[in-house]
């Protein structure tokens, strides 16, 4: 009897974990993971500044699929099979242990993504996958008899296989394949990134952050979202966690609006606008023939400070006793909601997250299996979901990596009976 033959698209971290899932839980079946490029795992290589944000160490999936923005429903059955606490659990198994920082993010403690490439290739080794890079593919046809796949590599040569993985993010030829094989790609468009915003003087100030501040996204008046978080000024404009998820959440409708929307920020947002007039009229009061530029009356760095006042027409040289009522409620307005003009979009270091891919309305979440083509199955970033910063791209990739990979080695018939006993435990 002939080996189940199994061929994964895209050698990246849901191709190498799917892979992997697969080939242990059938040590018979022939697997192969093709990769275009020369260099397999490199966006793992350069991920978290080099150190590689795993996961994120939140290990209820009610509390985890919060921060997806697309997803997140997609996502709910298939964290209870393999979460966050699995993720640790699989690399601990494999030699590598993981640690947690303050903000719940997750990375070796080698503290090099290096550890997490060497980990992934040596399991795949280690499991029979047979892996071939610089081997770009060309298209995927159906087989006559639709019991499986013909692969056409550029170079002449076609791959026959009766289970096809495809893990090859948010790349083109993965959405051509999906496409030409019935599935529905909603259009990719950047998620993460910075915001670009055309002030001389906020950019001067490049290198100040901000422990919490809320931002307000306005687009054509309307204030659909609103993110509270860490803030970062740079020499384009904005980024820092806040931005970032603000930037996730919002991805279509700043694509929509081509990246031209307001900004509305608190830089206070531990206080109720009322809250700070009365504490910048205690400083009036107390500080009257003080200078306004150097003795604050909130908790900002000093530059933020006089960058903030200078909006409201205050100068360097006014004191706090000079100032009228117009333009105390001028600042508090300033410090509550301040008004800044996103005029494009920057990128978040290396790293490019695009939401969009196959439409998720047409996958089986406790296979991953499409539900259109038989024997075809889809992990990571090619579907229609992303993460907000912190390792929660890699962990949904790890999750449906996994999920595809075991499902796609089992034996057809016992893995029916397997699924039906699930959808009657869980019914």
């Amino acid at each position: 009897m002939l080996s189940l033959q199994i061929v994964v698209i895209g050698g990246g971290a849901a191709g190498f974990f799917g892979a992997i899932a697969c080939a242990k839980v059938n040590p018979d079946a022939q697997v192969t993971l093709i990769e275009a490029s020369r260099q397999p795992l490199a966006k793992v290589l350069i991920s978290g500044g080099g150190r590689c944000n795993v996961t994120h160490a939140c290990f209820d999936p009610g509390e985890l699929v919060q921060n997806y923005p697309r997803g997140a429903k997609a996502l709910r059955g298939a964290f209870t099979r393999f979460q966050a606490q699995d993720t640790v659990a699989w690399f601990a198994a494999h030699g590598v242990h993981l640690k947690t920082e303050a903000d719940g993010r997750m990375f070796p403690v080698t503290n090099t993504s290096e550890t997490i490439v060497e980990c992934l290739i040596k399991a795949a080794a280690t499991s029979g996958v047979k892996l071939r890079i610089g081997t770009p593919v060309s298209s995927v046809k159906r087989t006559s008899k639709d019991q499986g796949f013909d692969i056409l590599l550029k170079s002449g040569e076609t791959i026959k296989c009766d289970r096809l993985l495809l893990a090859t993010g948010s790349g083109l030829i993965g959405y051509k394949i999906a496409r030409e094989l019935g599935h529905k790609i909603e259009s990719p468009v950047p998620s993460l990134f910075t915001f670009n915003i055309l002030d001389q003087n906020l950019r001067e100030l490049a290198g100040v952050s901000v422990n919490s501040v809320q931002l307000r996204l306005s687009v054509g008046g309307k204030s659909p979202l609103q993110q509270t978080g860490p803030l970062l000024i740079t020499h384009w404009g904005l980024s820092g966690p806040a931005v970032l998820k603000l930037s996730a959440w919002g991805a279509r409708v700043l694509h929509e609006s081509r990246y031209q929307a307001t900004l509305l920020i608190n830089w206070l947002p531990d206080f109720q606008p009322e809250q700070v007039r009365q504490q910048i009229l205690a400083v009036k009061n107390q500080w009257g023939k003080k200078a306004i530029a150097l003795h604050r009356g909130v908790d900002l760095p000093h530059r933020l400070w006089q960058y903030i006042i200078a909006r409201a027409d205050i100068t360097t040289e006014d004191r706090w006793a000079e100032i009228s009522n117009k333009t105390l409620n001028l600042l508090v307005q300033e410090l509550t909601q301040g008004e800044y003009l996103i005029s494009g979009k920057g990128v978040f270091k290396e790293e490019f997250v695009t939401c969009g891919g196959v439409n998720l309305k047409e996958v089986n979440f406790k296979t991953m299996e499409s539900k259109l083509v038989p024997g075809l199955y889809f992990a990571g970033e090619i579907l229609d979901i992303d993460g907000v910063t912190g390792g929660f791209n890699f962990q949904s990739a790890w999750t449906t990596a996994y999920l595809a990979g075991n499902a796609m080695g089992t034996n057809t018939a016992e893995f029916r009976s397997q699924t039906a006993f699930s959808h009657s435990f869980e019914s």
